[in-house]
């Protein structure tokens, strides 16, 4: 890559790297280590296309599409048969929705890898339906089934305990 072309790659990353990592994190259901290895594969992976990236309309949508799938794809692989262990680190994050956080991510880690991706495009990424679509290449009417399905199973898996971590 040229020098100019470096610079730009290295200043999408100083300001795309935090979002995709939260991506990733939710993606991975909560394992921080394979959050960083979602992101490092994706950077890698723009990193390798840089000149078509800068190209395309929106190059943090097209982070994010390629995040989308290259956890799906590790979902499909024989050798991601690892599971996150029930144990939390021994520094907890703090704060008023700490409880909230961990039980919706842990919800969301018992979902399918398709439900939980399609749930953080759509509601945590705050994507349309049609972005949602065309990222994991899908139809509209299968994204809106498939969220909806998603939600009936996250609600689900979360029965009754969410309403007791809500602040009234």
């Amino acid at each position: 890559m040229k020098s100019a072309q470096e610079d730009e790659y290295l200043a999408f990353v100083a300001a795309r790297a935090k979002a995709l990592y939260r991506s990733a994190y939710v993606l991975a259901a909560g394992d921080a280590h394979l959050a960083e290895d979602l992101v490092q594969e994706t950077l890698s992976r723009v990193y390798v296309h840089w000149k078509r990236v800068v190209r395309a309309d929106n190059p943090a949508a097209y982070a994010q599409t390629v995040l989308v799938r290259t956890f799906l794809s590790l979902r499909r692989r024989r050798s991601s048969t690892e599971r996150p262990t029930g144990t939390l680190p021994d520094n907890a994050a703090t704060g008023p929705d700490t409880a909230l956080r961990l039980t919706l991510l842990d919800a969301l880690g018992q979902l399918p890898p398709r439900d939980r991706a399609v749930l953080l495009l759509r509601y945590w990424e705050d994507r349309s339906i049609e972005e949602t679509a065309q990222m994991l290449r899908m139809t509209s009417s299968a994204v809106r089934s498939q969220s909806t399905r998603a939600l009936g199973r996250a609600r689900a898996l979360l029965g009754d305990s969410l309403s007791d971590l809500i602040p009234h």
